[in-house]
């Protein structure tokens, strides 16, 4: 049995997610992390693409684990007439639907908006794309590199006299995500509280990107700077870098004001550089930031990362070890929250990944259970969502339906 009644904030609110990959469903995610029931459609025999993505154990996607971790899932194929007449039946009893399609291909499916809305006009749609629903790109395809590129991330990352680079981790995905997830609940508590009526919401992956660099854009307009690489050295605070220990680990030095700086020399022993005029004041640091480099780089450098930490959190000091996921898994204050959390897994028992972010005192969410396998709640879903029998879903499975 579906349990529409979930822990968290977001109690009672259904969630019907029919997006792939990473954006779309981790809104989708977040959304059940805090209590709302979210039920995933995948195209029946295909499944979502994430679910080949490594890395793999014992075959097994464990990326796809986190990803769509606390939903029901379903298979349903939205491009054959039986399988939009069930999603518009499921659709009337539903607050939130999350699609990232390209724009245009659920009109093609008789799923264009108003439909959505003679079905249920209480509806929020939540539609992720590369480059928003409108506009010359509209269709083009994309992926977080395609994103962070034309959003203006990648340009400012890297050494200055590089190629521009790319984070690690496609960012550009999670970071639409959590515009699509803080939308689809303003959306509902307009709904609510204001209007009553439904929502089409627009989530340009591309411009949710150039969102988050703030200054960027107002740099330019005002200044006509366009603003360039620096590598690990920080253009507005110093010394702000990255430092190799004794250990050949690293540190991330950071601190604008006075007193930080003041208790950032301490730490190195070098109380009296606030007194020189050259690192008296930020902009001043800032202008002398390759010989601040020197100095805290040369100590930095004769001492282990325990030692460093140790020395700069006994000054009060802002300076933080670079943690592989092992160190972080070991971390003290990351155990002593619960960071890191234990979540049931059907394949493995049970699974270590994040924990929620953020936390709520009264209304806290929880993570119901690891991403399960394709269809693994047909049966609940049809049953009790529009009270399909089990003859009626054999039949369907057979036509490629469900």
């Amino acid at each position: 049995m579906l349990n529409k009644s979930g822990q968290g904030p977001l109690s009672g609110i259904r969630v019907l997610d029919i997006s792939t990959v990473i954006a779309g469903p981790m809104a989708a995610t977040l959304m059940a992390d805090f209590g709302a029931e979210v039920i995933k459609f995948e195209l029946p025999g295909i499944g979502d693409g994430l679910r080949g993505f490594p890395p793999l154990k014992d075959d097994k996607p464990l990326w796809w684990k986190v990803t769509n971790r606390g939903k029901y899932f379903a298979t349903l194929d939205l491009r054959k007439p039986e399988g939009r007449d069930i999603f518009l039946r499921m659709v009337a009893d539903a607050d939130v639907v999350v699609e990232n399609f390209r724009p245009g291909t659920l009109d093609r499916w008789g799923l264009d908006i108003e439909t959505l809305w003679a079905a249920n006009p209480n509806l929020v749609v939540l539609r992720v794309s590369g480059f928003g629903q409108d506009g010359p790109y509209a269709k083009l395809p994309g992926f977080a590199r395609i994103f962070e590129a034309m959003g203006g991330l990648t340009h400012i990352t890297g050494d200055e006299d590089r190629p521009p680079m790319h984070t690690g981790y496609p960012l550009g995905d999670p970071i639409g995500g959590l515009f699509g997830a803080f939308a689809a609940v303003a959306a509902l508590l307009n709904r609510d509280r204001n209007n009553g009526k439904g929502e089409e919401i627009d989530v340009s992956l591309t411009e949710a990107t150039f969102r988050i660099l703030e200054f960027l854009a107002i740099e330019y307009d005002q200044l006509g700077q366009v603003h360039q690489r620096s590598g690990n050295r920080n253009q507005y605070s110093a010394p702000a870098s990255v430092y190799m220990t004794s250990d050949k680990r690293y540190v991330s030095l950071s601190g604008s004001t006075n007193r930080i700086f003041q208790n950032n020399a301490t730490a190195i022993g070098r109380p009296e550089l606030i007194e020189e005029e050259r690192f008296a004041t930020n902009p001043a640091r800032v202008r002398n930031s390759a010989e601040l480099d020197r100095i805290f780089g040369g100590w930095i450098g004769a001492h282990t990362q325990d030692e460093v930490v140790e020395a700069f959190r006994n000054a009060s000091g802002t300076i933080a070890p670079i943690y592989s996921i092992d160190q972080m898994f070991h971390d003290p204050h990351f155990i002593a929250r619960d960071a890191i959390t234990e979540i049931a897994d059907d394949d493995f028992g049970t699974v270590r990944m994040q924990n929620l972010v953020p936390r709520f005192r009264n209304s806290p969410g929880e993570i119901r259970w690891a991403a399960k396998a394709m269809g693994a709640h047909n049966d609940a879903v049809y049953g009790d969502l529009i009270g399909l029998d089990e003859d009626s879903l054999i039949d369907l499975k057979k036509k490629g339906v469900v």
